[in-house]
């Protein structure tokens, strides 16, 4: 079995106990505005253009053979340093069907597929190879994304094969999957990243394009069958970083069986430059500093978290 793999990030510490290895899958039932990883929404492997490797040949745009790229005009490029806002090609995607010839036509590698197709096998092997540090710390594998439940078979497949390889094992997921689907996952997954943005339904349909009440009634039903689970509330400014959500959030948490831990996650505003290399449209462009501690006291207190 094979799944769609666009990064393995090794020696993470943040995405579960321990060090481990991140495996991000391609695909996401959601489509967030301040995604982090827009290149993991779509579930296919899908060109990209890196700027900062871009010699502005134009080789690439005379390959294509349905004229879906085009260049810049070299006179009126903005002047500083590579990557500027949007790079010296342009793609079309509505013409762009990712045949490759650009990529083969490219020099420098500024072109590129984000996500190729591995097996369980091959995943597995390089998780292992950092073995000996899942041993010492308590680490192991965890499968985040886009959203491991966009490639569920896979992803099954994959903790399977971790669990039967002696590795505890997570996944960062919004949960946003049919409730029969996910208690499949209870038997291989240590632990549970749940990503929840909002309990309120008209608001996480702003911010994500879709309803929450699957979601809400999986946690509940994860939570009744004793899963071991964190959530996550990423603090969005204008949509999720409010008094109102920030105690709604905290008050369903704390109505799940169980000692469910609530975490609070400071807005990263880095993901912009993702967007502008992709030259798709971030919600978020004028938002360009974090949550001060001052400020992240603030949202724990109403949490009850301090």
């Amino acid at each position: 079995m094979n799944g769609i793999v666009f990064d393995i990030r090794r020696f993470s510490i943040h995405d579960g106990d321990g060090i481990r290895s991140s495996v991000y899958l391609k695909g996401c039932p959601l489509r967030c505005q301040w995604c982090q990883n827009p290149e993991g929404q779509d579930g296919r492997p899908t060109l990209w253009h890196f700027p900062s490797k871009c010699i502005e040949c134009g080789d690439c745009v005379a390959a294509c053979p349905r004229g879906a790229l085009s260049s810049r005009d070299k006179a009126a490029a903005p002047k500083g340093p590579k990557p500027d806002a949007g790079g010296f090609i342009r793609i079309d995607r509505a013409r762009c069907d990712e045949c490759g010839a650009c990529v083969e036509a490219c020099p420098t590698a500024s072109l590129g597929f984000v996500g190729r197709p591995m097996s369980v096998e091959e995943v597995l092997d390089e998780v292992l190879a950092d073995a000996v540090f899942y041993d010492v710390s308590g680490g192991g594998l965890t499968l985040s994304g886009g959203d491991p439940v966009a490639q569920p078979d896979f992803s099954l497949a994959l903790l399977r094969a971790a669990k039967a390889k002696g590795l505890t094992t997570a996944i960062e997921s919004c949960l946003y999957l049919s409730t029969a689907k996910l208690l499949e996952f209870l038997p291989v997954t240590d632990l549970f990243l749940a990503d929840l943005k909002a309990v309120d339904p008209v608001l996480h349909n702003k911010g994500t394009g879709f309803d929450n009440a699957l979601i809400l009634r999986n946690l509940w039903e994860l939570a009744d069958a004793g899963a071991r689970m964190k959530v996550r509330l990423p603090l969005i400014p204008g949509h999720t970083a409010t008094r109102e959500n920030v105690e709604a959030v905290a008050a369903f948490v704390r109505s799940l069986r169980g000692d469910i831990e609530l975490e609070l996650l400071n807005f990263n505003p880095l993901a912009r430059d993702k967007y502008r290399i992709a030259g798709l449209t971030y919600a978020l462009d004028g938002v360009s500093t974090r949550f001060s501690e001052e400020e992240m006291r603030r949202f724990r207190s109403w949490a009850g978290l301090s």
